[in-house]
């Protein structure tokens, strides 16, 4: 009986020991797989991106804004637009807290991301029709970037009340449009 207790005893140790150089080697593999330099991701920009605006005929009373990323890294498009609703605006168009969505999306070159803006509700006070769109890029902490760009809205002009929204950027034009 001693003896079968001392060689399960040995061989335990020899199967703990043989995983323990297993691991060691797998943990050598997965640093040497990974690669030498990352690539630097930035923050989508003014300066880095191509900005649209475009009307949509549903959902009524929305606008989609596109960013291109025009750069030569990926940048990041952080939270959701500042938007200027005409020249003379005295406040940011509100954010839609709902539509936060789970990551923040990331546009390789050439790649684009979407805002939907609700432009007017019948709940909405006030309002005018605006001929401009000022963009303002959001930051890691949710502050602004660097200089608005400016876009012509289209037909002229949009009418815009105080229950003007904009999304969370998304990755895809379909759920930009879902608020």
């Amino acid at each position: 009986m001693t003896t079968r207790s001392v060689s399960r005893t040995a061989a335990s140790s020899m199967v703990v020991a043989a995983l323990a150089l297993v691991g060691v080697q797998a943990a050598g593999q997965t640093a040497s797989a990974a690669p030498k330099t990352a690539a630097s991701v930035v923050t989508c920009t003014a300066a880095n991106t191509k900005l649209t605006v475009t009307e949509v005929s549903r959902p009524i009373n929305h606008l989609l804004l596109k960013a291109t990323n025009t750069g030569t890294k990926p940048c990041y498009a952080y939270s959701a637009p500042f938007l200027r609703a005409g020249a003379d605006a005295q406040a940011p168009v509100a954010w839609n807290e709902d539509s936060t969505p789970q990551a923040v999306v990331t546009l390789k070159p050439g790649e684009s991301a979407y805002a939907g803006v609700l432009t007017s509700s019948p709940d909405g006070e006030g309002g005018g029709t605006e001929k401009t769109l000022g963009v303002i890029f959001a930051d890691r902490n949710g502050g602004a970037t660097d200089k608005e760009k400016t876009l012509n809205l289209p037909n002229g002009g949009v009418f815009f009340n105080s229950a003007a929204a904009v999304t969370y950027w998304q990755d895809n034009a379909a759920d930009a449009l879902t608020w």
